[in-house]
């Protein structure tokens, strides 16, 4: 039996597309948003402006002694009157610009800026 020895500059090469051929198949998978949260406090959002992936889950919680409630001036959606603890989620698939206000009390307003995911068409 003869065994064959590979030279070291032919192993590295192998090494080193391997490694290529796994980032790229690493950089053209989709890429998930992450969540983020949006806090409901001395009648105001906090932060007021949030930039997101689409994709991305953001929920508001209610950290008031009174209630409030979120909803999307472009009507896209719309919470129920959150009481002290409450929390609202929703789901943002498409990018644009969201503005939101509390309809109980409308001077509590904030925006939602929703950007491309990684790796998405739209």
């Amino acid at each position: 039996m003869t065994t064959r020895k590979v030279p070291a500059a032919a192993s590295a090469a192998a090494n080193l597309s391997a490694v290529l051929v796994a980032a790229l198949i690493f950089l053209a998978s989709p890429v998930w948003a992450a969540d983020a949260t949006v806090k409901i406090d001395n009648f105001t959002f906090d932060p007021p402006r949030l930039t997101v992936k689409a994709g991305a889950t953001v929920t508001w919680y209610n950290e008031d002694d009174i209630p409030h409630t979120v909803a999307a001036t472009g009507k896209q959606f719309r919470s129920k009157a959150l009481d002290t603890d409450g929390k609202f989620s929703f789901t943002f698939t498409t990018p644009g610009s969201y503005e939101y206000f509390c309809s109980l009390h409308p001077h509590m307003t904030g925006v939602i800026v929703v950007e491309a995911a990684t790796g998405s068409t739209q």
